[in-house]
């Protein structure tokens, strides 16, 4: 009897680690990368996406977190997804320019009024258009940046014509932007943009407000010329690999689904946020604020409207017609009009 006893335990014992191995065995384990430091408030959602991603799935999917660009430099990071270096990653299109030809509409100067619109509208034209840019991948979420304001060390720039020779660091589209401005355009990784504004390397930066507190620039520059009035936003990703996604079963996916639809939010919100808590920082260590006149913002406006023909131009070469590119615009002048309303109506804090 005991011996039976004995081999029964055994045999319970053996099942039971049996089966709790086949459970971890099933656990879906992915890797997420992002370039942006460990306690920026954006790469702090990537992590809260990860773990909100593990809490809903009941532990079915675990998502190993790795920020600070120690997986993948914000440059190789589409490439490093599509490759299955990470399964998730986020970064910008401005790093990769000519690689997402339709998306980077939103880096032309249409007049986004914040973060929170901006993002809105990027996800409502990827949902309208589904550009084919993005099919390699699958596509969690999109969120576009404020619009990118003037901060420079040395020179206040209070007209146009005192931007002329300084430069400034932009990428992607807005080195055209800088160049119809008057400014000399330095494309430059966002990691050594402090230290070239400390060393005078720049003279200054076409970025979000957010940077100054965020990237801690209000300690290297003395100026910001709110540029506000050209509505150029950097639009952001958040993109999955796409066999890796297309392996999840049909109730995971919509997991995922949901939680990056809810991510999308936070992002939205937190432009806005960040974007305040930069221009308060800023003021707090007595950075002075040159916002433009309505006369003087109308010279911007004017100056670089050629940046949008030369995009139609370049969209010529690529498949698409003038019609394309000014139906996606009327698109997104529609919708910025629209979800400024509701920013409005729903009493969200804005930046300007």
């Amino acid at each position: 009897m005991k011996k039976g006893v004995v081999s029964f335990v055994l045999a319970a014992v053996f099942f039971f680690v049996g089966a709790f191995s086949c459970v971890a065995a099933d656990v879906i384990r992915l890797k997420a990368a992002n370039y942006l430091p460990p306690t920026h408030k954006m790469s702090l959602l990537t992590d809260r996406f990860c773990q909100e991603i593990k809490k809903r799935t009941n532990g079915r999917v675990e998502v190993t977190y790795y920020p600070g660009g120690t997986v993948l430099s914000p440059v190789k990071m589409f490439n490093g997804i599509t490759s299955g270096v990470a399964d998730i990653g986020v970064s910008h299109i401005q790093y990769t320019r000519g690689r997402f030809p339709v998306t980077e509409v939103f880096d032309l100067p249409l007049g986004f009024p914040s973060g929170w619109v901006a993002t809105h509208v990027s996800s409502d034209f990827y949902e309208k258009f589904k550009p084919a840019e993005w099919d390699s991948v699958h596509v969690l979420y999109l969120n576009t940046s404020g619009p990118l304001i003037l901060q420079t060390v040395k020179k206040p720039v209070k007209t146009i014509e005192d931007l002329k020779g300084l430069k400034v660091r932009g990428a992607g589209q807005m080195t055209e932007t800088l160049k119809y401005l008057g400014a000399v355009p330095v494309p430059m990784e966002m990691p050594d943009v402090y230290e070239a504004l400390r060393r005078n390397v720049l003279d200054g930066i076409m970025v979000d407000l957010s940077t100054l507190k965020y990237w801690k620039f209000a300690e290297v520059v003395n100026y910001v010329t709110p540029t506000w009035q050209l509505g150029t936003g950097i639009t952001f990703y958040c993109v999955m690999n796409k066999k890796k996604w297309d392996a999840l079963p049909p109730d995971l996916q919509k997991i995922f689904t949901e939680v990056a639809g809810e991510a999308k939010e936070w992002q939205a919100l937190l432009w806005n946020e960040m974007d305040i808590e930069g221009r308060d920082t800023f003021k707090a260590k007595g950075g002075q604020i040159l916002p433009l006149s309505d006369a003087e913002a109308a010279k911007w406006i004017k100056a670089v409207q050629p940046v949008i023909g030369a995009y139609k131009k370049d969209m010529g070469t690529q498949g698409f017609t003038a019609s394309d590119v000014d139906k996606w615009i009327a698109f997104i002048k529609e919708r910025t009009a629209y979800w400024k309303k509701e920013e409005a109506a729903r009493k969200i804090p804005s930046p300007f």
